[in-house]
């Protein structure tokens, strides 16, 4: 069985809530120093703000959205987003697809919104790309993973926690089936309890969205 730390280190946390102010980014930074979380995400305003404050934490990195949360922004706000967020001190980007083009099968559209995001990010930033999975239908997903594969990304996310669902653990086992190694995934929204965190460990899933209550429940049961 895994320890808390190998735990710890497989989950992303986050305020990114339209509520969340300097208190709360403060809150769950000092979480991640505490049980060494992997990454924490913050709303664009606040991450030079975040940045400083995990400047001296080696191996928690600074997290953002891009197009957060509809991904229905123009492409040319959306690739000014990431560019800026790489200049605030964002190692790891979460790019919102803009989920109702994909749904209209404007799949040339969203996959050119994808690269042209991606290419902004910058060397080393890694790069996961929001698919919103409760907000596609069983036939929608093949396709969606593939898009994310081709657009450059290193990873495919399930979902920004916005939209209403479970954890998907049998649509996420599906995703994985398709995209094998070619794309790591995280799984985001839903995730609750030890069992399902592990249930999507054993799927294969390398990184996980969970909120910071569920986060550190999770954290202290492996010891």
């Amino acid at each position: 069985m895994m320890n808390a730390l190998e735990a710890a280190r497989l989950i992303d946390v986050s305020a990114v809530r339209s509520h969340h102010t300097l208190k709360d980014i403060e809150y769950v930074a000092e979480l991640a120093r505490r049980y060494r979380f992997i990454n924490v995400h913050v709303l664009p305003c606040w991450v030079k703000t975040l940045s400083a404050m995990l400047k001296d934490v080696e191996g928690v990195f600074v997290g953002a959205p891009v197009g957060f949360p509809g991904g229905a922004h123009r492409t040319e706000v959306k690739a000014l987003e990431a560019r800026l967020l790489a200049e605030d001190g964002v190692q790891e980007m979460d790019v919102v697809m803009n989920v109702g083009r994909f749904k209209n099968r404007e799949y040339a559209f969203v996959l050119d919104d994808l690269r042209q995001v991606i290419a902004c990010a910058g060397e080393g930033v890694v790069t996961k790309v929001i698919i919103e999975l409760n907000c596609l239908e069983d036939d929608e997903i093949g396709k969606a993973c593939e898009i994310v594969m081709e657009s450059g990304a290193d990873y495919i996310k399930t979902g920004t926690g916005w939209v209403p669902g479970g954890a998907n653990v049998e649509r996420i086992r599906r995703i994985k089936g398709i995209v094998g190694s070619r794309l790591k995934i995280k799984a985001a929204g839903g995730i609750r309890t030890k069992d399902d965190f592990l249930r999507l460990r054993r799927l294969g899933v390398e990184r996980f969205g969970i909120n910071t209550a569920s986060a550190v429940e999770i954290v202290t049961y492996f010891g």
